[in-house]
Order: structure tokens, then C-alpha cells, then sequence
């Protein structure tokens, strides 16, 4: 049975293919249309499809839109109620419902082949809890969804039992966390449903002094839901224009916001494990993109494990909607890897490479050219493999540098374009990390933070945020083999099993997926070292 999932209506389209049950392929429309998160979050965006990335999906499994047993689209406009009557300010949304409700015929002409009867609608949050429990390693867990919002909730509570969803219970509209969350990015000048971690990495800057006054309008509700209402935020702290400078203000709005999503969070937490009794949790939703309350999570709500997936935002959405209609026919996969992207053969490469006319280098050992480069304090670019499915680069897309430099925190938010209070992340081997680094491990898609060891602090300053914890990406050998000889090629040289890894972007771009992508940001960006699959490109002689 062949599903293509889609994530169309709010913002991060995407689309994901199951076939027998089995995740094919997941792609995110931004990585080939090259605008940052596809499109905005507002109604008169919401008929744009993610055609680019469904139909890279059919190719990739060498399908046609004929051969799909079904399209599931991860919205039920007939669950949605108007915007007011929600307790929303949302004056276009109907504009929104409508387009949902078109969608089947939309998908028949951006597919051409496909039969319009064919398309599904699957609720919301259903599509975000079927991304975390039924693909995630546990078959039987608890599942737990937040978000700015759905058809007309922003919360699901669940359970599987042999991967099999069953839902325990829901939050309305307007009570949202991740509207909460949302309200506070816009007010301290960032780009709301994008950049709300740069407000988390803010939050630790500040102290939580606004937290009494904040749980007036944020609250568990000791019964499996939560208050989550608008706040004044501006009768605490003025606005922030975009663009302009933080100051301790900020810091502390943010750090008592996050202190709220947190206790809220692990509130929810608990009453779950309680009513389920499982050990595992997964998640899945915007909200838990946020690594600080994740790791808060693992240590205190009484799960022995707790998973989230790699896309948890709107674009894991197209998986987690492929994967619920999969499922009532077919026995679900874990989820193999987030590397369910595009790639390319070597052959490929190469002829990029020759396309672009610049001198490159094919060494016996690429792995070993790279650890060579970070040990001379080079900043490389790493592409690998297929790319990323969610907003964290794992190893196939990254920019590498050397972790034991304090001044390579700067250094590479100036080659992004990066606010200066935003942390990079540790790369280390998974068997290595318990010795650095405490907190749930392995951590193979960094979504979780962990603290760093008083005696290595000194050793990594690059990768040390100013609270003493990192964001680690646990590497296992046996699934990125070339990314862990590069680790142990570096740890000969300089004592340091330990590399920055941070996304290959530059600051408002889409992460890198193609070569030509690739090629660009090397050519803008004050890169030493482009690695492109076996291939090394260097600026001096690329731009001698």
C-alpha cells in the first residue's frame, strides 16, 4: 500500500511516502523552493501545496500519483469551528477552512494522474501524535502533541499499544501553549512560528521574575489539560522592535515564559504517565521542539525513555498522516532515520562540481581531509548522504568546527548571520558522550540538552551555552560511519572527541539540500573547506 502524506495548510509543507508500511521518503517543500519554513502561516497561503517535495517522494519510490492507494492531508476541515466562536482573532480563517476543504481537487492538479477520491483528511493532531508513537522505536507508549493549534485544539494526550493510536484526551482552542509560546516570539521582535528558539537560547540569559505573574494566564489543570490565555505582554516588558538590541528585560520575559511552558509541560507529563503507566514517551508538535523542557521531561515526569520526533513541527505532519492511514492496512516500521531527504551518487557530485569549474581535490580518505581542516581551526562545510527530514542538521548537512576555541561561537554566528546569544551544537560519538555530557542518551537528533561536565567546559568552550549545558547529537557508528572516523580522526589530532555541528544555512535561507545549494553558500559564506560527498574544495584554491 503506497501513502503520500501532505502538510499544507499552516506553514512547513511537506510531504512523506509510506509504502507497505515503511517510511520511503519525508521532504519539506522549503529545501527545493528555498524559502525559509515553504511559506507563511496565514490564510492566504494555505492553498499552496508542497508539490515540489510530493512529487520528489513518487520519483524517489519510481511511483505515479495513479499508482497511490491514498493521499492523506493532514487537516479535517469538517472538525474546525470559526475563529471566533473559538476565542481566536483570526479574521481570515474561514479563507483557511475553504481551501482545506479544495484540497482533494488542489492535489489532483498539482499530481496530475491522481484521483481526488483518493485524498483523506486526518485530524490535526492525530497526524502529529502518528509522527511520534506508531513510527517511533517504542510499540507501546504514551504520546503526548502541542502546539499553536489545529482544527480546534492545540493538545493531544494518547497512548499505542502495538502501534495502534488510541486518543485519552485533548486541549480546545484558545487555550494553546504553543500560541502562548508564538505571542512572546513576536513581541520580543523575532518571527513568530519560526524563530521560537531563539527565545528559548534567550531564556537563559534571564531569571524567571515574571513567573508568579505569568502562571495567572498559564496553568496546568491537574486534570490532563491546561489555562493557556492571552497574555499582556507589554504590561511586563515594551515590545522589542525586530532587529533591535535585547537587554535583561527580554532575557527574563523569555526565562519566565519557558519556566511556565515547562511546569505546564511536565504536568501534563505526569498525569499521562499516571493514566497510562507506560515507560516510554514520545512527542511530537512544535512545542516539543523545545529542548530545554524536553530534557526537564526526561529527568522528572517518571518515563524511563521519552522520544520525539525529528520534524515534530507541521512538516512531520505529512509522515505522521501517511503513517495513520498506512496503519489501518499495514503493520508500521520504526521510523529507520531522519536522513529521508535527497541525495546524490558520487558520479553526480562530480559533474556539479565540474559544472561550477572550480578546482577540487578526490583524497583517499575524505573523512580524515575534514578532521585534518577542524584541527587547523578551519570551518567546514559537510555534505553528506541523503538531507535532513526536520530542522536540525545530523551530520549530512552540516557546518563543522573546532569545539575547543571559544572565539568559534562567534565566529560561525557571524558566518550565518546569527544573533550572538544563540549556542551551536556538540557532535560526539555515542559511546563516548556519558563522559562528557549528562542527560538522556543517546540523543541522536538533538532535542534535548544536556550539561556539560565541570572538567570539560574549559576543553569545549565553543559549545557551551552560558547555563553549562549543550544540545548534543550523539553519533552511532554503525549507521554514520564516515561521520564518526571524521570525530576520530579529529580526536587524534587534537585530544578532543568532540565537534561543533551546526546547520549549513546562512541566516534566513532554508537549510542546504542540493549541490548546487551547497556550492552557493560556500561561495558567500567564509567557508575553509566544502566537503561534497567524497570531493574537498577549498577557498584559497577555489578563489585564488
Amino acid at each position: 500500500m503506497h501513502v503520500l502524506g501532505i502538510n499544507a495548510l499552516f506553514h512547513d509543507p511537506a510531504a512523506a511516502l509510506v509504502t507497505d508500511g515503511r517510511v520511503v521518503a519525508a521532504a519539506e517543500e522549503e529545501r527545493f523552493s528555498r524559502r525559509k519554513h515553504g511559506k507563511r502561516p496565514v490564510p492566504f497561503s494555505a492553498w499552496e501545496l508542497p508539490g515540489q517535495s510530493a512529487r520528489w517522494c513518487l520519483e524517489q519510490a519510481g511511483l505515479t500519483p495513479s499508482d497511490l492507494d491514498a493521499v492523506a492531508y493532514s487537516y479535517d476541515p469538517a472538525l474546525a469551528r470559526p475563529a471566533d466562536e473559538m476565542g481566536l482573532h483570526d479574521p481570515w480563517d474561514h479563507l483557511r477552512q475553504q481551501y482545506a476543504r479544495e484540497a482533494p481537487d488542489f492535489l489532483a492538479e498539482a499530481l496530475p494522474g491522481l484521483d481526488p477520491a483518493k485524498v483523506r483528511f486526518v485530524p490535526h493532531h492525530v497526524a502529529h501524535a502518528a509522527s511520534a508513537g506508531p513510527v517511533s522505536p517504542y510499540p507501546d507508549c504514551a504520546v503526548l502533541v502541542l502546539d499553536g493549534r489545529g482544527e480546534c485544539g492545540s493538545h493531544l494526550a494518547g497512548r499505542c499499544t502495538g502501534r495502534e493510536l488510541t486518543v485519552l484526551g485533548t486541549q480546545r482552542l484558545p487555550d494553546s501553549l504553543g500560541l502562548f509560546y508564538e505571542d512572546l516570539t513576536q513581541h520580543l521582535g523575532f518571527l513568530r512560528s519560526s524563530d521560537e528558539f531563539k527565545v528559548m537560547a534567550l531564556a537563559s540569559y534571564g531569571t524567571p521574575r515574571h513567573a508568579g505573574r505569568l502562571r495567572a494566564y498559564v496553568h496546568a489543570d491537574g486534570d490532563g489539560g491546561f489555562r493557556a490565555r492571552p497574555v499582556p505582554w507589554a504590561e511586563f516588558v515594551p515590545p522589542r522592535p525586530p532587529g533591535g538590541a535585547w537587554n535583561q528585560d527580554h532575557a527574563d520575559l523569555a526565562a519566565s515564559a519557558q519556566l511556565c511552558l515547562e511546569e505546564a509541560m511536565l504536568a501534563l507529563a505526569r498525569w499521562l504517565r499516571e493514566r497510562t503507566g507506560e515507560d516510554a514517551l514520545t512527542m511530537a508538535g512544535g512545542v516539543a521542539l523545545n529542548c530545554v523542557a524536553n530534557t526537564r521531561l526526561w529527568r522528572e515526569s517518571g518515563f524511563r525513555h521519552v522520544w520525539v520526533q525529528p520534524a515534530a513541527g507541521d512538516a512531520g505532519t505529512a509522515l505522521g498522516a501517511a503513517a495513520y492511514v498506512a496503519g489501518q492496512k499495514d503493520t508500521l516500521e520504526p521510523m529507520p532515520t531522519a536522513a529521508l531527504g535527497r541525495g546524490w551518487s558520487d558520479a553526480e557530485l562530480r559533474a556539479w562540481v565540474e559544472r561550477a569549474a572550480v578546482p577540487y581535490e578526490e583524497p583517499a580518505d575524505i573523512a580524515e581531509t575534514a578532521a585534518q581542516a577542524l584541527a587547523d581551526d578551519g570551518i567546514v562545510a559537510w555534505f553528506q548522504g541523503r538531507s535532513e527530514y526536520g530542522p536540525r542538521a545530523l551530520g549530512h548537512r552540516s557546518l563543522l568546527a573546532h569545539p575547543g576555541k571559544a572565539e568559534n561561537l562567534e565566529r560561525l554566528n557571524a558566518v550565518k548571520g546569527r544573533e550572538e546569544f544563540r549556542p551551536v551544537a556538540p557532535m560526539v560519538l555515542a559511546e563516548r558522550a556519558g563522559e562528557i555530557f549528562d542527560g538522556p542518551l543517546p540523543s541522536p537528533h538533538m532535542l534535548f540538552v544536556h550539561d556539560v561536565a565541570a572538567e570539560w567546559r574549559a576543553r569545549i568552550p565553543a559549545v557551551v551555552h552560558v547555563d553549562g549545558t549543550a544540545r548534543i547529537q550523539t553519533v552511532d557508528r554503525a549507521q554514520e560511519p564516515l561521520v564518526a572516523r571524521m570525530i576520530e580522526g579529529f580526536e587524534r589530532r587534537t585530544g578532543l572527541p568532540v565537534v561543533v555541528n551546526t546547520s549549513l544555512n546562512t541566516a534566513g535561507r532554508p537549510m542546504v539540500d542540493d549541490p548546487r545549494d551547497a556550492l552557493e553558500c560556500f561561495g558567500s559564506a567564509p567557508v575553509d573547506l566544502l566537503v561534497l560527498g567524497p570531493f574537498a574544495i577549498r577557498r584559497g584554491k577555489a578563489f585564488a
